[in-house]
């Protein structure tokens, strides 16, 4: 199985709404999870047929060390939110529609998308969110003024994390 088959299988799992999906091919077992928080959890381990249970004992460890650092990053922004969420709810909020690493910039030396109090329509570009090595451009939803950016650039985003807000008005 290839690193693309694999992301697609990520995708499918994320839209269907499924909370678990494992999968098991030959030497490689995939366990895709996601959360009530809409965090996903991806676990892809290589076992050769002869140590399987040596492998797996080795890997098991590792998962809370990789899953602990996650909702500490994901905590801050939240208590932010819920600090402002009086402001913050007449806006509209844009959430990253993929997994990947967020770019405000077309490339380094380029101007940025879209600043804090830019005027923006539905359709205009907002970001770029890399996946895989694919670029993907982001698109406003709604029209509006741009209040706040809520990450920044070059840092990873999850499914469905906010990263913009909007003022509709």
């Amino acid at each position: 199985m290839d690193l693309k088959e694999i992301q697609n299988l990520i995708k499918f799992v994320a839209k269907s709404g499924a909370s678990e999906v494992k999968l098991e091919t030959g030497d490689v077992k995939i366990t895709i999870r996601t959360g009530s928080d809409e965090k996903e959890t991806t676990i892809v381990q290589q076992m050769p047929a002869g140590a399987q249970m040596p492998q797996m004992q080795a890997q098991q460890p590792q998962q809370p060390q990789q899953q602990a650092p996650a909702p500490q990053e994901t905590a801050a922004p939240q208590k932010e939110n819920k600090d402002s969420a009086g402001d913050d709810s007449k806006y509209i909020t844009v959430k990253s529609p993929i997994i990947g690493t967020f770019y405000r910039k077309p490339s380094p030396d380029k101007p940025t998308f879209a600043e804090v109090g830019d005027s923006i329509k539905e359709g205009d570009v907002l970001c770029i969110i890399e996946a895989m090595k694919l670029f993907n451009e982001i698109e406003s939803e709604v029209s509006g003024k741009i209040v706040k950016v809520l990450v920044d650039d070059s840092s990873p985003v999850e499914f469905d994390q906010p990263l913009f807000l909007v003022d509709p008005s």
